[in-house]
């Protein structure tokens, strides 16, 4: 079963589910079909860590070295949406989609040895690191190229850690035309390795992201488009592009 959160359509009241083999969410107060409920970001994270330069093919692309020690940046929580809300973004800017598989960290944990990584993980979703491209190019520490409301899309769902087959395929497509597809097996750094090597200086908790990093096929997206994650069984994550209205 994949963890879920959704909107109960009857109370509005935020449900806490899990996609069973029926089809069905199953809540505490009641089930109900996917397509029928707004589904909300899985996980509300305290606090988010992405990972540069984490594909060597996207080193490649961008003219990068790759890094002795996984390069790290921070989105605020305030940067997540959830399946099927807006990317928006600032006409005259921009903007690149970068699909990535996602660590729900699933208890508090600090200096994880890489071989207890594994227990420390609740499970896998998905993350788009919707970037600003022109403010990456200028800004030093990427606050405004990484840190923009809804630079965070997440979801569909969460997939259990002991449910999850490694490695985990995904692709990323605009409008249906694939842009990225890789696999986890290609990470420079792994998932074990980023969960010890991260919580060697910072303490994680219950819901914090690690976000693993994008592959090779960053390309601008513009109001209009709609953009799809799908990662091997999680599932899709569909956003839409517009531009923010000046009013």
């Amino acid at each position: 079963m994949k963890i879920a959160r959704l909107v109960d359509p009857d109370t509005g009241k935020e449900l806490e589910g899990k996609l069973q083999d029926n089809g069905m969410l199953a809540t505490k107060e009641g089930s109900f079909p996917p397509n029928e409920v707004e589904l909300l970001a899985p996980v509300n994270p305290g606090k988010i860590i992405c990972v540069g330069l984490n594909y060597a093919d996207h080193a490649d692309e961008t003219g990068s070295e790759i890094p002795e020690r996984p390069s790290l940046f921070f989105k605020p929580p305030s940067s997540v949406v959830g399946p099927g809300d807006s990317i928006v973004i600032t006409e005259g800017n921009r903007y690149d989609p970068e699909g990535e598989v996602a660590i729900v960290i699933g208890q508090k944990c600090r200096n994880v040895d890489k071989g207890e990584a594994w227990s420390c993980i609740l499970g896998f979703t998905g993350l788009n690191d919707v970037t600003n491209r022109d403010a990456q190019n200028w800004e030093q520490n990427w606050v405004r190229a990484k840190g923009f409301d809804t630079a965070a899309p997440v979801g569909p769902y969460i997939l259990p850690a002991e449910a999850a087959e490694l490695p985990l395929s995904f692709q990323l497509s605009v409008n249906g035309n694939i842009r990225q597809s890789s696999d986890t097996s290609e990470l420079v750094f792994g998932i074990r390795e980023l969960v010890s090597e991260i919580s060697s200086f910072m303490t994680l908790q219950e819901g914090d992201i690690i976000s693993t990093g994008t592959p090779k096929g960053i390309e601008p997206i513009e109001a209009g488009d709609e953009v799809n994650l799908r990662i091997e069984g999680i599932g899709s994550l569909k956003n839409d592009v517009r531009y923010r209205s000046s009013v």
